[in-house]
């Protein structure tokens, strides 16, 4: 199995977070790996970690299957010196961007890594993408102009029917065995935009997306994964006093979807649906705007969070943080988000 990682913004926490979980990355998933992004910037990344490493570049992946074998990958877990191939995206410009800074050499050469990595993963050649933090100002000064990760995935793997997801295991704030998710039914929209696309077809939409994720995690248990859905307003709308969409959008979703054979309930109100799902109530939640559902699992669990593109045919994790160009190349970027995110692409190429 190869996981290719994307280096995500040069002058954010992307490239030291990366080196910083390379051990753990190898170990926990069993795999190899490769990076896209710049060799020069990966090994500054090191030295500033004071991480023994040596960063190899390479033209294609074929150089990675040619140069180590799998046993060689992990027994690499044990040794001083680390190995970690990389596949050069962008121009050199991109090392003269001061750290912790908004620019376009930099928005232009992770754009570049993301678009290599998804066209090997459609042709096969790595078995899943996870991506560290792009910074979506650069991107959009480099002239592309995307809200984030998963429109430009959705965008290049021809879907429109996808979703982003976060995720967190079973761990002490998550007491499901199978863990958590929450998908969104809208992402990256201004909020005077999203009562217009709620409507019946996207709650269950994301649904469904959810659903079918949930049954990969939870495997052969013989249950359904059992799905939680948030209101919009405040108390559910309490019967149309402060709102209609529970009433028109949101319980006739749910309704279909119980029609199509889903375990799903809802709507509840969102300062209390998750105090059930951390509790095990629910394996899965929709929330309806990007907020409602990032707080809250950040907050039970900031630095294992995972997010997850659902709908796309080749498989793309990321970590559940941004750039964090106040703490960028300062040595102290928390790794476990990056770590889990590899886990989670793993086995979910193991289980297709």
């Amino acid at each position: 199995m190869i996981l290719g990682i994307t280096m995500g913004d040069a002058a954010g926490i992307g490239p030291e977070i990366i080196v910083g979980a390379w051990r753990e990355i190898v170990r926990q998933t069993n795999s190899q790996a490769v990076v896209y992004g710049h060799p020069e910037i990966l090994q500054h990344a090191a030295k500033l970690r004071n991480i023994n490493a040596v960063i190899t570049e390479i033209q294609n992946v074929g150089e990675l299957l040619q140069q180590s074998a799998a046993s060689d990958v992990v027994s690499e877990t044990c040794s001083n010196v680390l190995t970690i191939p990389c596949i050069r995206c962008g121009d050199k410009n991109v090392t003269k961007v001061p750290h912790g800074t908004v620019d376009a050499r930099t928005g232009d050469a992770a754009y570049q890594a993301i678009i290599r990595a998804i066209n090997d993963a459609k042709a096969g050649i790595i078995d899943a993408i996870v991506t560290a933090p792009i910074h979506k100002n650069a991107l959009n000064l480099a002239g592309y102009h995307y809200p984030g990760h998963t429109e430009i995935f959705a965008e290049h793997c021809g879907v429109k029917d996808f979703a982003m997801m976060l995720y967190l295991g079973h761990g002490e704030n998550i007491r499901s065995e199978y863990g958590l998710a929450v998908v969104h039914v809208t992402l990256h929209t201004a909020m005077k935009n999203i009562f217009e696309m709620i409507t019946i077809e996207s709650v269950l939409a994301k649904a469904k997306l959810i659903d079918d994720f949930m049954k990969r995690i939870i495997g052969l248990s013989g249950r359904k994964p059992r799905i939680g859905v948030c209101s919009l307003n405040p108390h559910a709308g309490e019967e149309g006093l402060f709102g209609t969409e529970e009433i028109h959008m949101i319980r006739p979703a749910i309704q279909q979807a119980l029609a199509e054979g889903l375990n799903i309930d809802g709507p509840f109100p969102a300062d209390t649906i998750m105090v059930n799902a951390q509790h095990g109530i629910f394996d899965a939640v929709v929330a309806m705007f990007h907020d409602q559902g990032h707080i809250a699992l950040k907050l039970l669990g900031m630095h294992r969070a995972v997010n997850i593109t659902l709908g796309l045919p080749i498989i793309r994790t990321s970590v559940a943080h941004g750039t964090a160009f106040d703490k960028a190349w300062q040595g102290t970027a928390q790794t476990g988000s990056l770590t889990e995110a590899c886990r989670i692409a793993a086995k979910l190429a193991a289980s297709q």
